[in-house]
């Protein structure tokens, strides 16, 4: 693993013939490059920022570099934590980890690093183990809960995907319908609507196929999650200007819930999706806990999934 100067910040680089994988220590463990080497794609949206500074504990996500692969615990939204002790306790936007500094170790005998960090307001540490085999990014995550009471959380892989008019959503047949919880969406209409997926009929009446991604021009944002459970625990996208393809797997009963996001032009100008697994359901905690759509970690316990990233080529 070799060390390198990205965007003002000290990183680390991790590959193999397949992958070259770029992480920031000092920015929350970010994943801030995923490249294809074959076809030297990469797949990690790259804002127009030429330095990097670390957030704060409690920031706003949007003060700061919406680019790469976050972490993102124990809430989306910004919300009061809702269960035992802790109940009240302000989580921020985000969530916590992506504005914490995490402590890592560079594994010598293999392609890999494991990195953790512990909330300073909320009883558990979260720990990431990745390496890398051959085009597979294999992560394992562990999250330990410290209290004598249960622990919900919603975690997400807050990872921004370059896209273009050729990107097209790749999602399990039985994933046929769609909640909005974006507000501003001119194309899904207000909060909870309902709509069919993967073609429907936009707010303002005009047909549209949800598993593509429109042009910058359209000046939209879209976040919507799948009212089913994502049961067969894989999602993925197709560029189908040369087939390069990325497909997560994941434990479907550990992390059952999908949802996607899209900034086609309608965020500061971004353009780019991201595939969002998630172990609770419309980015608030408090919700999600009211509901009983969250992952629940019990007390003086460990919650563990697996997430795989796989990097292939389809034959267009």
């Amino acid at each position: 693993m070799k060390t390198i100067q990205y965007k003002g910040l000290h990183a680390l680089c991790l590959e193999n013939e397949f992958i070259a994988l770029t992480f920031l220590p000092e920015y929350a463990c970010k994943i801030a490059s995923l490249i294809k080497k074959d076809t030297r794609r990469e797949f990690l949206f790259q804002s127009g920022a030429e330095r990097l500074s670390p957030p704060t504990y409690g920031a706003s996500f949007a003060q700061y570099d919406s680019s790469g692969f976050d972490e993102v615990l124990p809430s989306i939204d910004a919300a009061p934590y809702p269960a035992g002790p802790y109940q009240g306790t302000p989580v921020p936007d985000h969530g916590e980890v992506w504005a914490l500094p995490w402590q890592h170790i560079i594994h010598p005998t293999k392609d890999g690093l494991t990195a953790w960090v512990k909330s300073p307001a909320l009883p558990y540490q979260f720990s990431r183990d990745l390496t890398l085999c051959g085009p597979e990014i294999r992560i394992h995550y562990t999250l330990e809960n410290f209290s004598q009471t249960p622990f919900p959380f919603i975690w997400t892989p807050h990872c921004l995907l370059n896209c273009s008019p050729q990107t097209r959503l790749l999602i399990p047949d039985n994933l046929t319908e769609i909640m909005t919880v974006e507000h501003s969406s001119p194309n899904l209409g207000p909060w909870g609507t309902r709509h069919h997926y993967p073609h429907t009929v936009s707010a303002k009446g005009n047909p549209i196929d949800l598993s593509c991604t429109q042009p910058a021009t359209d000046n939209s944002c879209e976040k919507f999650y799948f009212t089913q459970k994502n049961t067969q625990g894989w999602c993925g996208i197709i560029h189908q200007d040369n087939g390069d393809t990325l497909t997560y797997h994941y434990d479907a009963d550990k992390v059952p819930y999908l949802a996607v996001w899209k900034t086609q032009g309608g965020y500061r100008g971004d353009y780019n999706l991201a595939l969002e697994p998630c172990t609770g359901e419309w980015d608030d905690i408090y919700i999600a806990h009211k509901i009983r759509r969250v992952a629940v970690c019990e007390p003086k316990s460990k919650y563990e999934w697996n997430f795989k990233i796989i990097l292939s080529q389809e034959p267009l």
